[in-house]
């Protein structure tokens, strides 16, 4: 289908809906639930508008310009390219966040790791350490619930901590963000109460790498080796290095990689492991915690 013949400047706002709705549902290349909440937020961004407000003008035209702009939205969403690389930003936890190629789209399962960290037993101040930080999503989540806590992000990429940075000052959160290899640009003194981590975790020939919106996404921040456990490993291995006795550490990770995390994390010396579901009742994110 021809976007350009199939749009035209007589389409009300429903029309224009209807036929984007369409026209994405029919897609076999894209991974998503809801055509019609990718059509109406494309059409808001193109337009400067509200929901409301095109609820409530459903009836109406578009400007030409307008239209233009929507017509290249969906086109490019039909390439393939995620919404949320299309409209600049994501909404995570409480927070709106901006977005870019550098880094992982924040995503709801990810949710799961701010709520396990919340519940977990931990000083009124704690210090807490955001490893693989991207967006500052998690950091940031924790921070708006948490603003006594001390939050440090860090991340290997330097644009995804210049990106973190400018969500901090957006939402008017403080964390401090660094680059660093993971662990490297701390010193060796500094402990923390809770470590949280989305490292990467996808096998590197994992079918999925090649289907909807992670083909946008930095294979730097997917792929950990073979069995997808390389960087959960070396965490686990260095992390007592940076714990307060009786810390604790959570880990995002793949639904058949539970197990495997458990048994590393009693093989180094963790106590309590113990493994939480995401909103579809996979296994998503596991905690330990450390006794020195």
């Amino acid at each position: 289908m021809e976007l350009s013949l199939a749009f035209n400047a007589s389409d009300t706002i429903e029309g224009l809906l209807d036929k984007a709705k369409t026209a994405l549902s029919a897609s076999s290349q894209l991974c998503f639930h809801e055509p019609a909440l990718e059509a109406r937020l494309l059409l808001e961004h193109a337009m400067g508008k509200s929901h409301t407000w095109l609820i409530t003008h459903g009836d109406e035209c578009v400007e030409v310009n307008q239209l233009a702009l929507f017509t290249q939205y969906i086109e490019q969403r039909l390439s393939g390219k995620p919404v949320s690389f299309i409209l600049g930003t994501q909404d995570f936890w409480s927070l709106r966040l901006n977005v870019s190629p550098c880094t992982l789209i924040p995503r709801q399962d990810t949710e799961v790791l701010v709520e396990t960290a919340l519940s977990l037993a931990i000083p009124e101040k704690a210090k807490v350490l955001d490893l693989g930080t991207g967006t500052g999503a998690v950091a940031l989540a924790l921070a708006s619930e948490k603003p006594e806590w001390h939050l440090t992000g860090l991340d290997k990429i330097l644009e995804a901590v210049e990106l973190a940075k400018t969500n901090a000052q957006l939402n008017k959160l403080k964390v401090c963000f660094k680059q660093s290899d993971w662990f490297s640009a701390l010193n060796s003194d500094t402990k923390f109460d809770l470590i949280v981590s989305n490292p990467p975790y996808v096998e590197e020939n994992n079918e999925c790498l090649t289907q909807g919106d992670v083909r946008y996404e930095p294979l730097s921040a997917l792929i950990s080796g073979a069995d997808g456990l390389n960087d959960i490993r070396y965490i686990i291995e260095q992390a007592p290095l940076y714990m307060n006795s009786l810390a604790w550490i959570a880990f995002e990770h793949g639904y058949e990689q539970a197990q495997s995390i458990r048994t590393l994390l009693n093989e180094k010396g963790f106590i309590h492991a113990k493994t939480y579901q995401d909103y579809n009742n996979l296994d998503r994110v596991t905690v330990a915690q450390y006794l020195s």
